[in-house]
């Protein structure tokens, strides 16, 4: 795209971020406008919208921050193109979509900002990854969706299950993706989880699932999971776990069950040629979080490449949970204080490729705070929509 059709992309989302209520109102605006205009395409949602209008805009952010780094932004949308198929999308849906942004957009960025030549560039990028979306989609063999049958479900903590699975065909997927994952009780509310653990001949997977306070899906998964349940998944996404510079050292941070992406990677590395030296800081809020650390360390002591820093904020379990789950082996070898700022102080990381996973709050501050120790935010990664 040229980048006068970029520039005014840009400054109209821009303004629609600026105008009253701002991007929740447009994402509630193009809902509207996509229902009223194709009652049927309703079916596909959940009745409860806030995370879908959330992720949708999250993702047009980033696509329309990346319209000049077409490197960066075309594997995302042919992945999300692959991902959609288990909607059952059409053509048809694709042209609904698009006319439904149009018509949102005009009306909340207004007569003097939305002229024809803004039209225009939102139309011809709107067809650019429609054009991705759908020939990523076209030219895949693999299933829409595959079928994953509880065998095990583990309650780690009361509010954390690791979860495994046995699919019913491979799934060809690289570790540190992730994939959306439907279960029985929560039909058409697609939950977005890490593998944490790398492809299986037996085509076992496994993820980490903490409870998330108000949600619809992770309380499901933690207490209501029973062994033979099975469950819709969707086609792998991200690109966490792709090596840029192969052999280049790499520092790698999580937070609660972020680290369920790098543990996958970690696992799989022993298999590589050449593989490079490796830090990993897993931290959490209180030792509890840390509930993967014994096979982190025994991953550690048998990998000579690889060293493990648990990071915890708070020496002691809280109240809930003292008494009733055992702290990780080697306590006293635990460092205290904020995750990013401990990583940022320990060494000298400008020269490693770096992975950053946890909640957006923690992966933003940990970022600012390894680019004010001098690290280019290039060699940063962490995935921009999960």
């Amino acid at each position: 795209m040229d980048s006068l059709t970029t520039s005014l992309v840009r400054s109209s989302f821009k303004s629609v971020g600026a105008s009253p209520g701002g991007e929740n109102a447009f994402a509630r605006a193009f809902y509207a406008v996509l229902f009223a205009s194709n009652p049927e395409i309703r079916q596909h949602f959940p009745a409860a919208m806030d995370d879908q209008r959330d992720r949708l805009m999250h993702a047009i952010g980033y696509v329309i921050d990346q319209l000049d780094t077409p490197g960066e932004v075309l594997p995302l949308l042919a992945q999300l193109g692959r991902d959609h198929r288990k909607y059952g999308v059409t053509d048809d849906h694709y042209n609904a979509v698009a006319d439904a942004l149009i018509t949102a957009l005009a009306n909340l960025t207004g007569t003097e900002l939305w002229t024809d030549e803004t039209e225009r560039a939102w139309r011809d990028a709107i067809a650019l990854i429609v054009a991705t979306m759908t020939d990523a989609a076209n030219a895949e063999q693999g299933p829409p969706t595959w079928v994953g049958t509880v065998i095990n479900h583990h309650r780690v903590l009361d509010d954390l299950a690791i979860v495994r699975l046995q699919l019913d065909q491979t799934m060809p997927y690289v570790p540190g993706q992730h994939v959306s994952v439907q279960v029985p009780t929560r039909p058409r509310m697609w939950r977005y989880l890490s593998f944490a653990t790398p492809p299986h001949p037996d085509r076992i997977v496994e993820f980490h699932v903490r409870r998330v306070s108000g949600g619809w899906v992770s309380p499901a998964i933690t207490t209501d999971t029973r062994i033979g349940d099975t469950w819709l998944i969707g086609s792998p996404l991200g690109g966490l776990g792709v090596s840029r510079r192969p052999g280049r050292r790499r520092l790698m941070i999580a937070e609660g069950t972020g680290i369920a992406p790098l543990r996958a990677q970690l696992l799989d590395m022993p298999r590589l040629d050449d593989t490079p030296r490796t830090h990993v800081f897993v931290g959490g809020t209180y030792p509890c979080d840390l509930y993967d650390l014994d096979i982190l360390w025994g991953l550690s002591r048998t990998c000579p490449w690889l060293t493990v820093v648990p990071v915890i904020e708070n020496s002691d379990n809280p109240w809930w949970v003292s008494g009733n789950t055992q702290n990780p082996a080697g306590m006293h070898d635990l460092l205290t204080g904020q995750l990013g700022r401990v990583v940022a102080t320990y060494g000298d990381w400008t020269d490693h490729d770096i992975q950053v996973v946890g909640s957006p709050s923690m992966v933003r501050a940990t970022k600012y705070q390894l680019m004010a120790a001098g690290v280019d935010s290039a060699d940063i990664c962490h995935d921009p929509l999960y």
